[in-house]
């Protein structure tokens, strides 16, 4: 039977150590659920989630290294890394041909692992992902500021500062679905050490040249599972267009587009969301107990 228990749990992986949520009958099919990059983490982008899925999954929502209560590597981290990370979950977890799902960054981690390794991955879930296009928002100037050390400073502030923080977190979501409760969640991800020096990290080896570095696009017709993309009509850090045509160049998709939504899809819009994913994942009629 299925528990909404929450429990944090380790996993050592070689030189870090990586805190994950647990959730449902770890007999029932397993989901992974990948958070995105920035002040993010698990039980930021999941909160909502994890309950509805543990109804019918056994869900696994791991804090990257760097993020949330994981242990920084002791080197600067890539977004390979984090899609080798996620293979050495699955792989040290004994998961079953898990559902991927992942939101911004953790959408191109989730994509990642799937090309890798298509044969491990049962169904794809991309929301307001990462690893679509190339274009960078702001272009050669946003490139320029990452490299600087205008950007350390940047992101300090925004740690520091309560006011920064929420403005961040307002670009990010559209108004129509603002609240505390998320500010307060990002708030306390700010208050760790080292927040967002990960993140950071991946930035700088992601923005060079102008041009965002991973970028699936050409790669996307070998994706062989079943891909759902979901996307905030409003997200103002990537484009919808980005995954109405990710859904036309991949075999077998389906495509969702919610607004008012911003970014933050699986905050901004957890119950339209949820439902997306039962009809997606065949759970929708197990959920009202039909």
């Amino acid at each position: 039977m299925a528990t909404e228990i929450t429990t944090r749990r380790q996993l050592e992986l070689g030189t870090h150590c990586l805190s994950y949520l647990e959730a449902g009958d770890p007999d029932a099919p397993s989901i992974v659920l990948c958070h995105g990059g920035g002040f993010d983490a698990a039980m930021v982008s999941w909160r909502s989630i994890i309950p509805r899925l543990a109804e019918t999954h056994h869900v696994i929502a791991p804090d990257w290294p760097g993020f949330g209560e994981s242990a920084s590597p002791p080197f600067e981290p890539s977004l390979d890394f984090y899609v080798e990370t996620l293979g050495n979950v699955r792989e040290q977890l004994t998961l079953d041909a898990p559902v991927l799902c992942g939101v911004s960054m953790g959408g191109a981690i989730a994509i990642g692992d799937a090309l890798a390794n298509p044969e491990q991955v049962r169904k794809l879930i991309a929301i307001d992902s990462y690893g679509l296009g190339s274009a960078v928002p702001g272009g050669h100037l946003s490139t320029t500021l990452v490299h600087t050390p205008a950007f350390d400073w940047l992101w300090s502030a925004i740690a520091q500062n309560r006011q920064l923080a929420a403005a961040s977190v307002r670009f990010a979501v559209h108004p129509a679905n603002r609240s505390e409760a998320l500010l307060e969640d990002v708030l306390t991800e700010l208050k760790r050490s080292d927040a967002t020096k990960a993140w950071q990290s991946v930035q700088r080896k992601e923005l060079r040249g102008g041009t965002l570095q991973t970028d699936y696009r050409d790669r996307l017709g070998e994706l062989s599972m079943p891909v759902c993309y979901v996307h905030g009509e409003e997200d103002r850090l990537v484009p919808v267009d980005w995954s109405r045509r990710a859904h036309r160049l991949t075999p077998e998709s389906e495509l969702t587009v919610f607004s008012p939504c911003g970014h933050w899809t699986p905050r901004e819009r957890p119950d339209s969301l949820i439902e997306t994913l039962e009809s997606f994942l065949g759970t929708a009629t197990a959920n009202r107990g039909e």
